[in-house]
């Protein structure tokens, strides 16, 4: 925190880096610093709403006035251009002043899919990156993971 390092989960779909993120989140309320959980696809929304009714630097000063910001689910849905920029001018207020928590499905060479520039996905990437762990979990979705055992037990239950 007092670093203003980020943190960037990446892995698969149910490994467990939202669980993560809302963890250090929760620490971090518990010490009282100021935090806030957001959505990927809820913040562009916000930010290019926000951009419609011509208050998109308002939005963007809302979300860099917390200490820690935890963006989940990069890359499960694309965005449009505009959604990318507002992005960047967000990261970008936040670089090297306050630690951004982000997780994602996607390795980075996927991301200039989501963002749908890749001078921009390039200058989001620099910032985010420069001062962060990146953190890749592999493994099973544990959701599948419990979902397999309960159907192995039926199986075996039911003689199949």
């Amino acid at each position: 925190m007092e670093k203003s390092e980020n943190i960037i989960f990446v892995g698969t779909s149910g490994v467990g880096k939202k669980h993560l993120a809302v963890e250090i989140g929760m620490a971090a309320a518990k010490r009282r610093i100021s935090t806030y959980y957001i959505t990927f696809n809820d913040l562009i929304n916000q930010l290019v709403q926000a951009n419609s009714e011509n208050r998109a630097d308002i939005k963007i000063k809302y979300f860099c006035k917390y200490k820690l910001l935890i963006i989940d689910e990069i890359g499960y849905l694309p965005i449009t251009k505009e959604g990318a920029y507002l992005f960047f001018q967000l990261i970008n207020k936040r670089y090297e002043k306050k630690p951004t928590i982000l997780t994602t499905n996607q390795v980075f060479s996927k991301w200039s899919d989501i963002f749908g520039d890749s001078v921009v996905t390039a200058a989001i990437i620099d910032r985010l990156v420069h001062h962060s762990h990146i953190i890749k979990i592999k493994g099973q979705s544990y959701r599948i993971k419990d979902r397999n055992t309960e159907i192995q037990k039926n199986i075996k239950k039911e003689g199949v």
